[in-house]
């Protein structure tokens, strides 16, 4: 996991939403009590107050910094592709798999934290950087089309099919259809 560029998790504090990272994912945001992250991460409660005011400051760090190692996968993918049709499907291709491979810390960025939005007044370097790379990725195929809103329906499609996905309610003998129909046509400028 990347640590968070941008000062939003105030220094000492990384072990800490490491440690939350950790057990989220292993037994769920339930078994993340203030306590029990304390004991985990070697610090004492009190310490862990003195960085997060509270629970929920925790769960905002986490989703923070889900936001910045989402980013850096987008990047990464959109960096290891030489042509740009091959662009959005491999960031598509990362996006997917943040997504599955890290459920409970996708719900922290997307259901635990409503104000972690693009829209704020106030929006996270993290979740400004995530959008710029869905937008970065899909730019090549605006032709003509506002590209802030291709990237916001792009990022709709994926985050819809992540969690649909994830509940069950699409044909999991489909996935690949799916992933091919969204990647390589669903956005062509044709």
């Amino acid at each position: 996991m990347s640590g968070v560029e941008h000062g939003d998790v105030e220094p000492g504090g990384d072990a800490i939403v490491t440690t939350a990272w950790q057990l989220a994912e292993a037994e769920g945001w339930a078994a993340v009590t203030t306590r029990r992250l304390a004991e985990h991460a070697d610090v004492d409660l009190g310490a862990l107050y003195e960085r997060f005011a509270d629970r929920g400051a925790v769960v905002v760090a986490v989703a923070v910094r889900g936001f910045a190692d989402l980013a850096a996968a987008l990047a990464a993918a959109r960096g290891a592709v030489g042509r740009p049709a091959e662009v959005w499907p491999a960031v598509m291709a990362a996006y997917l798999d943040f997504a599955y491979a890290n459920p409970e810390v996708y719900d922290a960025m997307f259901a635990h934290t409503p104000e972690l939005t693009l829209g704020a007044e106030q929006v996270p370097a993290t979740i400004a950087a995530t959008f710029g790379e869905l937008r970065a990725a899909l730019n090549p195929l605006a032709a003509g089309r506002d590209a802030d809103t291709l990237a916001e329906l792009g990022w709709s499609l994926l985050h819809g099919m992540v969690m649909l996905t994830r509940g069950g309610r699409l044909r999991p003998e489909a996935q690949e259809q799916r992933d091919q129909l969204l990647g390589a046509h669903l956005f062509d400028p044709r």
